[in-house]
């Protein structure tokens, strides 16, 4: 009688697709915290590969060059807020559930890249060359999404077409203004909550959604009074 066959487990190699992916968002993370404090121009190569924990060579296994992962964080954090933009443009009038649904996923996406608001300021002031002209391809259609949106919905509210560009600046200052100097406010002893904090940004939330309703929400109509025959 023959012995019973045994059942021969074979280890399978690990997939490193997984650890792949893990690798690179570790370096733009890390990337974009370091440009947004230094610019581009104020970070090496090597200071990026030592804020991931690795080695300049094993950076450029990655990407190709500095600007390479530049655009990539670029990338990375503006291609979802285009496309929370985009979601928001509907015909007719703005509508607060609207304005609610898109501004909770833009504070959930803002809030998740704490440094992103920063990397994005100091590269809107960045006069080289070379930076204007990736922020106008990158941030060129984000802006004209914005725009779009403010362009329809602001005759109801009352604003003139000339008013159109300086509302439309007010507005990105509103929004990524909370990300950029929150924690600086906090420093200097004007801030008594954690700006980070699930409760903050809840109130952050809560207070665009009021702002953004008013300036750019229908104007209420004046009821028509009748005219009273003077005796």
């Amino acid at each position: 009688m023959s012995a019973p066959a045994t059942t021969r487990h074979v280890r399978r190699p690990r997939s490193t697709a997984a650890s792949e992916v893990s690798t690179r968002e570790h370096i733009l993370d890390s990337a974009e915290r370091l440009f947004s404090r230094h610019g581009v121009d104020g970070v090496a190569v090597r200071d990026l590969a030592r804020a991931a924990g690795l080695t300049p060579s094993s950076l450029y296994n990655h990407f190709r060059s500095k600007q390479a992962l530049y655009d990539a964080v670029l990338e990375r954090d503006l291609k979802p807020l285009m496309e929370i933009i985009a979601a928001a443009v509907r015909p007719g009038a703005l509508e607060r559930d609207t304005v609610r649904g898109t501004l909770e996923r833009l504070v959930t996406h803002l809030a998740a890249r704490p440094h992103f608001a920063g990397l994005l300021q100091r590269a809107l002031l960045d006069e080289g060359v070379t930076i204007q002209n990736l922020m106008a391809r990158s941030l060129g259609a984000l802006y004209r999404e914005g725009v779009g949106v403010v362009k329809r919905t602001a005759p109801d509210a009352g604003w003139e077409p000339a008013e159109v560009p300086h509302l439309s600046v007010a507005l990105f200052g509103l929004i990524f203004g909370y990300f950029t100097n929150a924690a600086a406010v906090r420093r200097m002893g004007g801030w008594g909550d954690d700006p980070w904090s699930p409760r903050a940004l809840v109130v952050q939330r809560r207070f665009l959604e009021k702002a953004i309703v008013r300036l750019l929400g229908p104007r209420p109509r004046a009821a028509h009074r009748r005219r009273v025959p003077r005796a």
